[in-house]
C-alpha cells in the first residue's frame, strides 16, 4: 500500500535517511544537516512530502519559497529509492507539490537539475516543465526548468 504524507518534524529520521541517500547518489556538494532539515520541516512556507510503500519511506520531494521570483516556488530533492522506482511515486509526489503550490497561490514551480539525470529530465518534460533561464547559483545545476500553474 502506497501513501504520500506531508512530512513534519516527527518524520525527521525518515526525511534525513532519504535526503542523505539522495545527496550520496547524485553527489550533492551543499548538503543539509539535521538542524537545516528540522528547520525546513518546521517552516510553514516550505513543505516536504514522503512516499511510503508498506510503511517504508521510499521517496521524497521538497518545496521551498523562491524569493528571487515573485509568485514562484521551487521543487527540490525529488528522489525515489531504486527498489521503489516505476511505481508512480515521482508522479504522485510532483502532483502533491504542484497542487499544494497552486493552493498556496503560487503561479509557477521552478527546479534545477543536472544533464546526467536523464530519468528526472524525462519526467519533468512529461509533466510540462519547460527550460528557462538560470534562476539560482547552484554550482552543480546545468538545466533550469519552470512550470506555470495558472
Amino acid at each position: 500500500m502506497n501513501r504520500i504524507h506531508r512530512a513534519t518534524a516527527a518524520e525527521l529520521n525518515d526525511a534525513r535517511h532519504l535526503l542523505h541517500e539522495y545527496f550520496d547518489v547524485i553527489n550533492v556538494v551543499l548538503r543539509d544537516d539535521d538542524d537545516a532539515i528540522r528547520a525546513f520541516l518546521n517552516d510553514a512556507s516550505s513543505a516536504m512530502w514522503i512516499a511510503y510503500v508498506n510503511d517504508v519511506p521510499a521517496a521524497c520531494v521538497a518545496m521551498r519559497p523562491l524569493a528571487e521570483v515573485p509568485g514562484a516556488t521551487e521543487c527540490k530533492r525529488l528522489y525515489v529509492k531504486p527498489d521503489y522506482r516505476r511505481l508512480g511515486l515521482a508522479d504522485a509526489l510532483m502532483d502533491a507539490l504542484e497542487s499544494h503550490a497552486a493552493q498556496a497561490g503560487h503561479d509557477a514551480v521552478y527546479l534545477d537539475t543536472k544533464d546526467d539525470l536523464i530519468g528526472a529530465i524525462k519526467l519533468y518534460d512529461r509533466l510540462g516543465y519547460e527550460r528557462c533561464a538560470r534562476y539560482n547559483d547552484n554550482p552543480q545545476a546545468t538545466i533550469f526548468m519552470r512550470k506555470r500553474l495558472r
